[in-house]
């Protein structure tokens, strides 16, 4: 089952921003990173990763959390809270947005290089910056990372797909054995 808890910001104004502050997706995801891994530490939790991205509904910081035990609802409430303060403090000129705590779930996201080893054997879901033989998706079996390089099995084909040319990487289906 996911957990996750939804803490909304209020925005100061009833308008949408069309644009975003002068900081760039990558530089707030990078900063609210580090705002939250030293958190998630202190709480005995892994931030497995963090995303930051316009919706349907705005704009989302998204937290994915996680521990050996599981996550509970009271895990994501509570990094949610001591995040959100964090948050009001360093980031004050990034408009409204959303701000959500959850558990991996079944599509458990890889951001980090190790997250290829660690899940190697599981099956997952791999999206390109740019097309290798003409797509940008690959599904298959992990089988692990070797020098930057993440090996999928598609049937009986192994591919390679250097660890920078990922934008998207998931789990699917995962039951937490591993």
């Amino acid at each position: 089952m996911k957990t996750k808890i939804k803490n909304f910001k209020n925005p100061k104004s009833k308008k949408r921003p069309q644009r975003r502050s002068a900081k760039s997706q990558q530089t707030i995801i990078a900063e609210a990173t580090a705002l939250a891994s030293p958190l998630c530490e202190s709480e005995g939790l892994e931030l497995v990763h963090l995303e930051y991205q316009r919706e349907s509904a705005g704009w989302i910081m998204r937290l994915y959390i996680d521990k050996p035990a599981g996550v509970t609802l009271d895990d994501c409430v509570n990094v949610s809270r001591q995040m959100n303060d964090l948050l009001d403090v360093h980031f004050d000129q990034i408009g409204p947005y959303n701000l959500e705590v959850t558990s991996p779930g079944p599509d458990r996201p890889l951001a980090k290089a190790q997250d290829f080893e660690k899940f190697k054997g599981n099956l997952a879901k791999i999206k390109t910056v740019r097309p290798f033989d003409g797509q940008k998706n690959f599904k298959g079996e992990l089988m692990g990372i070797s020098q930057e390089q993440v090996k999928l099995k598609i049937g009986e084909q192994i591919i390679t797909i250097a660890l920078a040319d990922i934008s998207k990487a998931r789990l699917l289906n995962y039951t937490g054995e591993n």
